[in-house]
């Protein structure tokens, strides 16, 4: 059995100021908010984020922006919120851009032990400069390095109390990559089952990936609501 925290105050106890985190979720989908929340409260600061994106301005990441408790953000979409274009303007964020497929691999292989790989995206841009070039079968790829990270959060629809999670339709986008490639996994969970009641034929994070996971509600906000007038 996995430690099954009671609070989330209590599940993000141990990430300090300074920490590296993957968080995952796609826009507002997927996001381990309530998590996201426990550390606003924390006032944990100085951290490195790895995600998709940096929520919008009042919910996702966008509360531990506003707080400026975020030095550093790796990810591949920065739309949707204002304070990240203000903050990155005044020069009080450090922002690394990445195309969403490189980041994507960038977090599986990290996950998997791989250190780096070539892709081609990316070359002949910005993204390139310092970085190793090498040509196979008349092609150009870029060397890019693998990422990893301090503490992983992740949401998921089902979990059990070994850790074995499933996420639901579109909410697995990053969240199985970033529970594999944080030394730490914690993971939210909407609903939490016993040992043996969640079909192995259909586990996405194998609960060797979790060190953590807690059961709680979520909002489910809507990112950009569009509807018929």
């Amino acid at each position: 059995m996995k430690k099954i925290s009671t609070s989330f105050q209590e599940a993000v106890a141990e990430i300090q100021d300074g920490a590296t985190l993957m968080v995952g979720g796609f826009g507002l989908c997927g996001i381990p908010e309530n998590l996201i929340l426990a550390l606003v409260e924390k006032g944990v600061k100085e951290l490195t984020v790895i995600s998709n994106n940096c929520g919008v301005d009042d919910w996702g990441l966008g509360p531990l922006l506003k707080n400026k408790q975020i030095k550093k953000m790796i990810g591949s979409y920065v739309g949707e919120n204002k304070e990240f274009e203000r903050q990155v303007l005044a020069g009080e964020l450090e922002v690394e851009l990445t195309p969403q497929g490189t980041l994507a691999e960038k977090i599986r292989a990290g996950g998997a032990g791989i250190p780096a790989f070539y892709t081609p995206a990316g070359v002949g841009t910005p993204i390139a400069d310092g970085k190793e070039t090498k040509v196979f079968n008349g092609r150009e790829y870029l060397l890019e390095e693998a990422l990893t990270a301090d503490f992983s959060l992740v949401r998921a629809w089902k979990g059990d109390k070994m850790g074995n999670l499933v996420y639901h339709k579109t909410a697995r986008n990053f969240n199985p990559m970033i529970a594999a490639a944080g030394k730490v996994t914690i993971a939210e969970v909407e609903t939490l089952y016993e040992i043996g009641e969640l079909d192995p034929n259909f586990i996405h994070t194998p609960s060797v990936y979790v060190q953590m996971i807690i059961e709680g509600q979520q909002q489910k906000r809507i990112e950009r609501m569009t509807v018929r007038k």
